[in-house]
């Protein structure tokens, strides 16, 4: 009868709903398993099945799939801030004290988006070095490093338009400072005698803020920066990033594996019994093409299922992201000191702390700080792929033992270079302070940075001819000017006062 069908139709509603989400039978066979990553919208972007060394845990610390972990954490809580958060010059600093004090759950809520922020950026970062040091830039993927380096930026540049929203004394000199880097061009310019002809400094700040100075157009240019156009271009350049880990025949791996590589990897009795030979032979989509493509002798055999093997490791790193992020966000509170105020600057008046490298050579030549080296780091970081051509295995950490001594001599090195810097420095000045007439055209190209970058490059060269390798000059400059990344940033960070003065703690600050 119609009404008993009815009825049987209404209690089996759950489960008849659940298997029209799902589409496919229980994961209890290796199709089954397959169809279920390869039909859905969310796990299709993963390939079915994932070779047993990409799921290594020493091997790539799963430092990519935090990074887009992260991102997600701060789409969702940033989407939840934006409800509250007015951007506007009036209103700013109070939208988030209200956010701060009155919303339920606000301070909670800010304290994990600051904290996601801070995780993304070390995990590019750290994703950034684990590439370059298991050479898998190399082969196929060069571009794909090149598209690295661009979510690195937009990464850094999302986290610093969302610096100036807080509207408080930090955020403002803190951007205030961030942007005099920006438009440090205008330290040549003025060198040269051709500002007033040729101004590109002049031209970048006002880009960034609207006007001369960081006001209403500044705030609402970093609101609509932060929240629409840097994640939607990170999301483009990120999908395009993941796709062509795909096309590439997943993470970068060794030709050949032994069983001590694959030692603490999982195993799946299913494919063990189906597949026990590499593919010989391409075929294309239209045709039998000649030649080899990625995959020919990097078959299924030692591959696994993407579920439940890569699954399980996808949400164990969001529940550890996740945990870090609550953790960090019951425990420190998110910043917030008093309403920005251009009459009252802070002293120190510091950039973000990633930016804090850059600030302390900014310190001894604005171009050269600001714009020169920055720009020969990130443009030596995207042609790395190019100049390192050397046929290697990949998917190897330091790729052997030589590798290993040279990034371990490099960072001694790297050390001992820029530490003797920053003592020499402190203790004796620059070129300003013994000559203070000499020419700011000196100043400009003859300082602490360009000297740094000169020991740096020559000690790239020396291993290059050394060893006879440019994967081995790769490895030194790479590790150098890691290493000088984090010790400057250390430096300006917890032994730079006011006036930009060393002291060893900050008990020793003057008192005003």
């Amino acid at each position: 009868m119609p009404i008993k069908k009815f009825y049987q139709n209404l209690k089996q509603l759950p489960q008849t709903f659940i298997e029209s989400i799902i589409r496919n039978d229980k994961p209890t066979s290796d199709r089954a398993r397959s169809q279920a990553v390869f039909g859905n919208m969310f796990l299709h972007i993963f390939s079915t099945r994932i070779h047993r060394y990409s799921l290594k845990k020493t091997f790539t610390f799963g430092l990519g799939i935090i990074s887009a972990f992260s991102f997600i954490i701060l789409i969702v809580t940033g989407i939840l801030l934006m409800i509250y958060y007015k951007p506007s010059v009036e209103l700013a600093y109070d939208s988030i004290k209200d956010i701060q004090y009155i919303v339920p759950g606000g301070r909670f809520i800010r304290n994990v988006h600051r904290c996601a922020t801070n995780v993304m950026i070390v995990a590019v970062f750290l994703h950034m070095a684990r590439v370059f040091y298991t050479a898998a830039y190399k082969r196929t993927r060069s571009f794909n490093w090149v598209l690295g380096i661009g979510l690195l930026a937009l990464t850094l540049m999302m986290s610093f338009t969302g610096y100036l929203l807080p509207w408080d004394q930090l955020a403002y000199w803190a951007v205030t400072i961030a942007t005099n880097i920006a438009a440090s061009t205008s330290e040549l310019t003025d060198a040269l005698n051709i500002t007033a002809y040729f101004d590109p400094g002049h031209v970048i700040k006002v880009l960034l803020l609207g006007s001369e100075n960081i006001g209403q157009d500044a705030l609402t240019r970093f609101y609509w920066l932060h929240c629409i156009i840097l994640p939607v271009a990170l999301v483009m350049v990120l999908a395009v990033h993941v796709w062509r880990v795909r096309k590439d025949g997943g993470l970068a791996r060794p030709d050949t594996l032994t069983e001590e590589d694959l030692k603490g990897t999982p195993k799946d009795p299913l494919s063990d019994k189906v597949f026990n030979h590499a593919p010989q032979k391409t075929y294309g989509l239209m045709c039998l093409v000649k030649g080899k493509s990625n995959a020919v002798s990097r078959g299924p055999e030692q591959t696994v299922s993407s579920w439940p093997h890569m699954m399980i490791r996808l949400v164990g790193l969001f529940m550890l992201t996740f945990a870090l992020c609550c953790i960090y966000a019951y425990f420190v509170e998110a910043p917030l000191k008093e309403m920005a105020n251009p009459a009252v600057p802070e002293n120190p008046a510091k950039a973000p702390w990633y930016f804090l490298g850059l600030q302390e050579l900014v310190s001894y030549s604005a171009f050269m700080g600001g714009v020169g080296i920055p720009t020969l780091a990130l443009l030596g970081l995207a042609l790395i792929p190019y100049l390192d051509r050397e046929n290697q295995e990949i998917g190897r950490w330091f790729d052997d033992k030589k590798g290993k001594k040279v990034a371990i001599q490099s960072f001694i090195y790297a050390s001992v270079v820029v530490i003797g810097m920053l003592i020499f420095t402190v203790s004796f000045g620059w070129l300003r302070n013994w000559f203070p007439a000499i020419p700011q055209l000196a100043i400009t190209f003859i300082n602490p940075g360009t000297i740094l970058v000169g020991f740096y490059v020559g000690w790239s060269l020396y291993c290059m001819a050394k060893y006879k390798s440019t994967r081995m000059s790769a490895i030194a400059l790479f590790t150098c000017f890691l290493v000088g990344f984090l010790v400057l940033t250390y430096f300006a960070t917890f032994h730079r006062g006011p006036n930009w003065d060393f002291y060893w703690l900050k008990s020793q600050w003057p008192i005003h």
